[in-house]
């Protein structure tokens, strides 16, 4: 899989997890994918630059360390943590749809978000 098509199968996962009103962590969301932890970072950032050029809560603010409850190192786009996570969960990412995987690989062209690719450790 391409790293748009992981984006887009993460989005989805993250979708649901905001409907339920649902934080994830970063074993869960790899257990799910079958994307090796270490490299959720990777596949989190396409999402990240998307949100943020289309000016949206940052979904993968729902993707958090066991340990600590905050997002990795790689997240970027917001700084009040858990106002940020209400704010997701208000939106209605369901009826926004998942968007295309070309769509998640242009987005991180244009707006590289995640300096930082791994994944702090559990």
């Amino acid at each position: 899989m391409t790293t748009g098509e992981r984006a887009a199968q993460i989005w989805s996962i993250l979708a649901l997890a905001s409907w339920n009103r649902q934080v994830l962590t970063y074993n869960l969301v790899a257990k799910l994918t079958g994307v090796a932890r270490v490299g959720l970072g990777h596949c989190l950032e396409p999402i990240q630059s998307y949100c943020l050029l289309k000016e949206l809560h940052p979904l993968t603010i729902l993707v958090v360390s066991e340990k600590s409850g905050m997002p990795g190192v790689g997240f970027i786009a917001a700084q009040d943590i858990p106002r940020t996570q209400q704010q997701v969960f208000s939106f209605d990412w369901v009826a926004h749809g998942c968007p295309p995987p070309e769509v998640f690989e242009r987005a991180v062209r244009e707006r590289p978000s995640n300096g930082v690719i791994q994944v702090p450790e559990e």
